[in-house]
C-alpha cells in the first residue's frame, strides 16, 4: 500500500497576535481557532466574510484563523486540540483517517475542485493528452498525481518538484504546473502569458474543496457548537459567493504581500462556478452527499492509497450539521 503522508510543519506561521491554543475572549465569546489548509486566499472566503461582518461574533464564536503554507499539519493541529476546526480537501480528510487522526468532514463550500494542470498556450497543450514530452511541476504523491499516473496521463511526462510559483511557467512553455483555478490562471496573464487551464475534475477525480472539518471528540462532546458553528460559516459562503467584498477586504489585511484586488475578484468568480455548478442556488452551498464520498473513497482505495479494512468511508464525513 502507498501510505499517502501529508506533510506537517515544525513550526506553524501563525495571523500577528494569534496564539496557538485560542484564550478567553474579553466579551465571553466562545473561543474557537481555524486552521487554514494555505494562505488566506479565496478558497476560505466564507470564514472571513463571516469574521469581517460580524456573523461569528453575533452567534457567540471568538474566532481567530491560523494560516496555512505549503506543509500545514491540519490533522496534528486538531487532533491536539490547538484549533477546533481547519479547511481541508475532501481526500485529504481520507487519508488524515488512514493515518489514525480523528478528522471528520462537516460542510464542504465547493462542489468542484479548484485542481487544474497549467500550461501556456504557446506549449501546444490543450488537452491532457498532449502533455507528453513536457515536464510536471507537481507535489509528489497527492491523490490528484496518483489518479493522473493511474489513466496513464503522466507516461512520457518528467515529474520535478512544485515550488509554490508560475515562474518556470512564465519562463519556458514546455513546463506545465499544477494550480488553482481560481487564482494562477490570472497571475499567468497578468505576466502577459495566457495559459490553458485543464481541470482535473474533467478526468473523473473531483474531491470536495474548502471543506469545513473538525475531531469526531468534538462532534459527540458539543454537537451544539459544532451545529451552530457550520450554520454561520455556511452562511458566510453564501454571502461570500453573493457579495464577497468585505471578506476580499478581510483577506487583503492578513495576506496584502500575496493577494491582489483584482485576484481576489477573479478568484471568487471562479468560486461561484466551483461552489454552484450548472447554475444550481446558492441553497447547494455547503451540501455534500454520501454518493461522492463513497465514489472517492473507492478511487483512494483502487489508487492503494487507503486501506478499506482500515478506515471506513461513514466515518470520514457527517451529513447531520448540512441536512
Amino acid at each position: 500500500m502507498k501510505l499517502l503522508q501529508l506533510p506537517y510543519l515544525a513550526v506553524l506561521v501563525i495571523l500577528a497576535g494569534c496564539n496557538s491554543t485560542p484564550a478567553p475572549s474579553p466579551d465571553g465569546g466562545t473561543p474557537i481557532q481555524v486552521q487554514l489548509n494555505w494562505y488566506p486566499e479565496t478558497e476560505h472566503g466564507g470564514l472571513f466574510q463571516a469574521l469581517a461582518d460580524g456573523s461569528y461574533q453575533a452567534e457567540g464564536f471568538d474566532v481567530t484563523v491560523q494560516p496555512g503554507g505549503r506543509a500545514t499539519p491540519i490533522g496534528p493541529e486538531l487532533a491536539l486540540e490547538r484549533a477546533q476546526f481547519a479547511i481541508a480537501n475532501a481526500d485529504d480528510v481520507i487519508i488524515y483517517r488512514q493515518q489514525g487522526i480523528d478528522v471528520v468532514a462537516v460542510m464542504a463550500a465547493m462542489q468542484n475542485h479548484p485542481r487544474c494542470i497549467l500550461a501556456r498556450k504557446d506549449s501546444g497543450v490543450e488537452s491532457f493528452a498532449d502533455l507528453k514530452g513536457k515536464t510536471l511541476q507537481r507535489q509528489a504523491g497527492r491523490a490528484f498525481v496518483e489518479f493522473m499516473r493511474s489513466k496513464g496521463i503522466l507516461d512520457g511526462v518528467k515529474e520535478v518538484p512544485y515550488h509554490g510559483s508560475i515562474a518556470s511557467l512564465v519562463g519556458d512553455p514546455n513546463i506545465v504546473i499544477q494550480g488553482y483555478s481560481c487564482a494562477e490562471p490570472l497571475l499567468a496573464e497578468q505576466q502577459g502569458v495566457p495559459v490553458n487551464t485543464l481541470m482535473v475534475s474533467d478526468l473523473g477525480f473531483n474531491p470536495y474543496s474548502s471543506v469545513l472539518v473538525t475531531t469526531g471528540k468534538l462532534i459527540r462532546e458539543q454537537p451544539d457548537l459544532v451545529r451552530r458553528f457550520v450554520a454561520v460559516t455556511r452562511q458566510g459562503w453564501r454571502d461570500y459567493l453573493t457579495d464577497g467584498s468585505q471578506g476580499n477586504a478581510a483577506i487583503l489585511t492578513v495576506n496584502e504581500e500575496g493577494m491582489t484586488p483584482e485576484a481576489l475578484e477573479f478568484g471568487a468568480k471562479v468560486m461561484r462556478d466551483l461552489a454552484m455548478p450548472d447554475a444550481a442556488g446558492v441553497e447547494m452551498v455547503g451540501t455534500m452527499t454520501a454518493q461522492r464520498w463513497s465514489e472517492l473513497f473507492e478511487q483512494l482505495t483502487a489508487l492503494d492509497l487507503v486501506d478499506p479494512n482500515k478506515v471506513r468511508v461513514e466515518d470520514c464525513y457527517t451529513l447531520e450539521f448540512v441536512d
